[in-house]
């Protein structure tokens, strides 16, 4: 039987039984990289596969049609009615105001039938019922609407023209992603109840939803449905959903989300990479004179390779196992303190094919930065039996080995990019892995030749530290990757973070409007701008019609087969608002083409934001297709324009010649922006306008910004969990490496206190040397910290960056005194070594 064993596999399996001493760092940064990613991987499946469970539910039927500012036709109903049961949905913004008109808040209005819902079921308590149109002033809303306005169950509120007794609490709303998550609480009434508030008047910004129930069906028949009724319907302009794809927004979002976080794993399993590559190193540096005896008795290179791959990959299999049990329980325990939070119930089980791809990343990693050490002990000779182990040099490093490190760097960044859900966002991140490990290495090289070419210093502490930074076997390259990767994923989390945080809650509110109005009809936006002037007499007030309309054909392309660039795919998903005007917007300036005269009344035109137009690839001249209220509207690009987008004035991504849109029903969005903001005043004023128009729906713009914010925090909260992963495994490599080096420091201290060194000055000199390590990594980390979070806030999200000195140096202040702590903790330990026992061997 044993004769069947390979004989590397015998020798490995014999030198295991050892223990894994010097392999604790090695276990856990595989360990710790594989547990995100498995986590992340298995959280966000376990969330898709939540939503195409639950995918009839949270569409609230097999099939959806929705249509904007307009209801279906006759036609389009008898349509619908004859494949299923239908169910049509309102669902607008509006205010709910008290009675006595002290307070109000912005509400989520769904109006319902009595058909609703189809799947699933309302659940609402506090001896509420589902609204019906026997009943057209009962309605049900969130608990966030009662906490509020400090309402209870039976209290009324004003909604429009209607007062509406507040009849029980919604605890479960089936469809709720259906109709988008807002920016505030849900108000749930029936149609009846709806025409009682008059708030739909012609160009209200409203949605109509018709959900279809079929009898029971494949995804075929589904198929045929959604041909047939743009067949039968072309110019409908409805946006057709199935069950499959109950809620494409979130299913994006999770993606997104998971791929950002993933990464952020990936980036601390390649931190702890480097703590693989110390371990593996220190190892076989104490295995010298078991290789040499090997190779004394005849056993060849490979063989010593392979006798220490396989045992290296035993080991990180090990760190895989716990990190992929981790992952596999953290989801579990996680989605059960998140499932009051979590927009969709999630399907807690085990996932395979996350765990498999964890542990792919996990012994790809391991087997990447344990080549070139390896090939470093391939060539070690019989003679070093005869050399002092501390002193002997390393063995060169053969092109065969480059090359695998290469090939299998090269197959973890593919796998990472073809795995991704962005591939571009992938690729960025891999190429910014490389060449942070590039330019680290280029940072090492320059601190070892700065300290080389150092003046002599008549201090000998000093002498002792740069010495030490230079000398042979120094650990100046290790200190200086393992921490310049965690400080530059700290620094550009931080970065980002406080960017955005600032841009939000500080910059924007300076100079951005006070308020937005929205539902102005058109016949009352003097008398709604005599009203604001004589509330705000000093306010500069603005307006614009606004209509809402999809993008149906792009340049002769059909909306389905074009490929927009990700960063405004958005644009193509549902619909968008959009303008009419004879002069071009304040904030924006025409960069490409001409305005069009302000008398213009010919085919229509339209004016393309140039960053949109550019990922559609619009150019002068192309045209573009817009379903406006039932009617498909081609019109010409006439010019583009860069639009300041961060000022929060109005603006559209499209602006149409006025002709376009000549007697179509259409409301105002007006902005209010006055010096101050008195929470207080602007409470009042949205009560005055509260009484004297009803219909018209005003947000606070802090309180929009309040509530972004929030949700902002949330996911950066998420972010900095996973970021602190990469940071464990930074301060463990850092940990590692500074052990690995405590037995050539060892003889150091040895020697030099039989020399008369003091404790003293010995802690002074390596506190000395990991100072001007870590400052020098530190520089570096805030640099590319810096530009990394440039590159992810202006390139990817399309945001203002703004640099926060207090984060960046506080980062890089922390990663000094860490690294002398970590030393001189380690160094202390060696000092109370007895000299004679290290003399005897030397």
């Amino acid at each position: 039987m044993r004769a069947m064993v390979p004989l590397p596999l015998r020798f490995a399996l014999r030198e295991l039984r050892g223990g894994l001493s010097g392999f604790v760092v090695f276990l856990a940064c595989i360990a710790l990289g594989v547990a995100a990613i498995a986590a992340v991987g298995s959280v966000s499946r376990a969330m898709t596969d939540g939503l195409a469970r639950q995918g009839q539910a949270i569409l609230g039927g097999d099939m959806a049609f929705t249509l904007v500012q307009r209801q279906a036709s006759p036609e389009e109903r008898a349509f619908l009615a004859g494949k299923g049961t239908v169910s049509e949905i309102a669902s607008l913004r509006g205010m709910a105001r008290k009675t006595d008109g002290s307070d109000q808040t912005l509400v989520e209005i769904k109006a319902i039938d009595a058909a609703y819902p189809l799947y699933g079921r309302l659940v609402v308590v506090e001896g509420g019922t589902q609204p019906a149109a026997e009943r057209p002033l009962d309605a049900v809303a969130d608990e966030e609407l009662f906490t509020r306005l400090g309402l209870k169950v039976g209290d009324t509120i004003n909604v429009g023209s209607a007062q509406l007794r507040l009849s029980g609490m919604i605890a479960d709303e089936p469809d709720k992603l259906a109709t988008g998550l807002g920016f505030g609480p849900r108000l749930m009434l029936s149609e009846a109840g709806l025409a009682k508030t008059e708030l739909i008047q012609p160009g209200s910004l409203v949605q109509w939803s018709y959900r279809l129930k079929l009898p029971p069906s494949d995804d075929a028949a589904v198929a045929r449905i959604t041909e047939e009724a743009n067949k039968t319907f072309p110019q409908a302009g409805w946006q057709i959903r199935t069950r499959d794809d109950a809620s494409p927004g979130l299913k994006r979002n999770i993606g997104q989300f998971a791929q950002y976080l993933t990464l952020v794993g990936l980036a601390a399993l390649i931190v702890g990479g480097v703590g693989v590559a110390n371990a593996v190193g220190s190892f076989l540096d104490v295995k010298r004179p078991v290789i040499a005896t090997l190779r004394s008795l005849g056993a060849p290179g490979r063989m010593v390779v392979a006798t220490y791959l396989i045992q290296i990959m035993l080991i990180a299999g090990l760190g895989v196992a716990i990190g992929l049990v981790i992952g596999a329980l953290v989801p579990i325990v996680a989605l059960q303190f998140l499932a009051d939070v979590l927009p969709v119930g999630a399907e807690t089980g085990f996932y395979p094919g996350a765990l498999a791809i964890a542990a792919i990343y996990g012994l790809m990693t391991a087997l990447t930065f344990a080549l070139m050490p390896l090939g470093q002990a391939r060539d070690i000779a019989p003679t070093a039996l005869f050399r002092d182990g501390a002193a002997a040099a390393r063995a060169r490093l053969r092109p065969a080995f480059v090359a695998a490190a290469i090939a299998s760097a090269g197959i973890l960044a593919a796998l990472a990019v073809l795995l991704a859900y962005d591939r571009r966002i992938a690729l960025m991140f891999v190429v910014a892995i490389a060449a942070a490990f590039l330019l680290l290495r280029l940072v090492g090289l320059a601190v070892t030749a700065l300290a080389r070419r150092a003046p002599r210093s008549s201090s000998t502490e000093w002498r002792f530290a740069v010495g030490n930074i230079h000398r042979p076997g120094a650990l100046t390259h290790s200190v200086v990757l393992s921490l310049g990767l965690g400080l530059t994923v700290l620094v550009t989390i931080a970065l980002i973070d406080g960017s955005l945080q600032r841009q939000l809650t500080r910059s924007l509110p300076e100079r951005a409007p006070g308020f937005f109005f929205l539902d102005v009809q058109n016949s009352e936006l003097d008398a709604f701008t005599s009203f604001l002037k004589q509330e705000r007499p000093d306010a500069t007030i603005e307006s614009v019609p606004m209509l809402r309309g999809r993008i149906i054909d792009v340049a002769g392309t059909p909306a389905a087969n074009v490929k927009p660039a990700p960063d405004i795919a958005w644009v193509m998903q549902g619909d968008r608002g959009i303008t009419f005007s004879a002069a071009p917007p304040k904030n924006a300036r025409v960069v490409a083409g001409n305005w069009w005269a302000t008398d213009y009344a010919g085919p229509p035109l339209v004016s393309i934001e140039l960053g949109v137009a550019r990922g559609l690839g619009l150019k002068l001249g192309d045209t573009i297709t817009v379903n406006v209220l039932g009617r498909d509207i081609t019109a010409t690009v006439a010019n583009l324009r860069e639009v300041e987008w961060e000022s929060l004035a109005i603006n559209f991504v499209m602006v149409f010649s006025p002709s376009t849109f000549a007697g179509a029903p259409f409301s105002a969005l007006a902005t209010l922006a006055y010096p101050g903001g008195d929470p207080a005043a602007d409470a009042q004023l949205m009560r005055d306008v509260g009484k004297a128009f009803p219909a018209v729906t005003a947000i606070r713009v802090r309180d929009a910004l309040d509530r972004i914010s929030s949700i902002l925090g949330q996911l950066m909260l998420a972010i900095r969990v996973a970021s602190s992963i990469a940071v464990a495994a930074s301060v463990l490599v850092l940990a590692g490496a500074l052990a690995a080096g405590h037995r050539r420091r060892l003889h150091d201290a040895v020697i030099l206190k039989t020399l008369g060194a003091t404790r003293r000055q010995l802690l002074t000199a390596f506190g000395l040397e990991y100072g001007l390590l870590g400052i020098a990594t530190a520089l570096f980390g805030v640099v590319a910290g810096t530009l990394a979070a440039w590159g992810v806030v202006a390139g990817v999200m399309k945001q203002s960056f703004v640099f926060l000195p207090s984060a960046a140096l506080g980062a890089a202040v922390g990663a000094v005194l860490l690294t002398i702590a970590l030393g001189l903790v380690g160094t202390w330990r060696l000092l109370g070594q007895k000299a004679a026992p290290v003399l005897r061997n030397l």
